[in-house]
C-alpha cells in the first residue's frame, strides 16, 4: 500500500471517529411547559412551607458517551413563584426576597458534572436576589429517550439544597421564623428533533 493511500485511509478513519463522538453530544431544549422547580422551607421550627416557580427556559447539552462532558444553561421566571397563598406570594415577590422588579429570573449556568458510584451530581453557579453563589445537586436520570410528535423526549430530577443566607435572600427572617436551609426539587423534560 502506497503512502497516499495510507494517508486516505488514515483521514477517513480520523473523519468517522470524528463523525462517532460528534454524534454523541446533542443540544436538547428544556420544555417550559413540563418543567419545574418546587421548594420546601421550615417556617417557625413547626411546619414546612412548599411552593414552586415555573416558567424554566434552556438548554441541556447531553453527551450520551460521557455524562460528564454535559452542560446545563437555565433560567427561571422569578415572579411565577407560587405558594399557593396570594398574600404570601405577594411579599416573596417584594424586595424582602426575590425583588422581582430588579431580579426577574433565576439563572444557573453549570460548571461540572460528576459520577461516582453509580451516582451523578451537577455543580453550576447559581444567581439568585442577584447573587451568584455556587451549588451542587444530585442528577436522577436521564430518563431514556421516547418519541413523541416528531421529538426526542428525556429527562431528569435534580435535588439539592441552598443556604438562605449564601444569598442574602430573605435576611431580615431568621431562624426560627424562617429555617436557612431550602430543599430544592427540579423536574426537567428535554426535547429534541427527532
Amino acid at each position: 500500500m502506497n503512502l497516499s493511500k495510507v494517508s486516505a485511509v488514515a483521514v477517513l478513519a480520523l473523519s468517522m471517529i470524528s463523525a462517532g463522538a460528534h454524534a454523541q453530544k446533542a443540544t436538547w431544549t428544556i420544555d417550559s411547559a413540563h418543567s419545574s422547580v418546587s421548594f420546601q422551607i421550615r417556617h417557625l421550627g413547626v411546619s414546612n412551607v412548599h411552593g414552586s416557580l415555573t416558567g424554566v427556559k434552556g438548554t441541556v447539552d447531553y453527551d450520551s458517551t460521557d455524562p460528564t462532558k454535559s452542560s446545563v444553561a437555565a433560567t427561571i421566571d422569578a415572579a411565577t413563584v407560587n405558594t399557593n397563598n396570594d398574600g404570601r406570594d405577594k411579599h416573596l415577590k417584594s424586595p424582602d426576597f426575590f425583588d422581582v422588579e430588579k431580579n426577574p429570573t433565576i439563572s444557573f449556568k453549570s460548571t461540572s458534572v460528576t459520577k461516582s458510584g453509580g451516582k451523578m451530581q451537577l455543580t453550576g453557579d447559581l444567581t439568585l436576589n442577584g447573587v451568584t453563589k455556587p451549588i451542587t445537586l444530585d442528577l436522577d436520570g436521564p430518563a431514556t429517550p421516547m418519541t413523541q410528535r416528531g421529538k426526542l423526549v428525556s429527562g431528569f430530577t435534580a435535588t439539592g439544597t441552598l443556604k438562605r443566607a449564601d444569598y442574602n435572600f430573605g435576611s431580615k427572617y431568621t431562624a426560627p421564623m424562617l429555617g436557612d436551609d431550602v430543599k430544592l426539587t427540579i423536574e426537567l423534560e428535554i426535547n429534541k428533533p427527532a
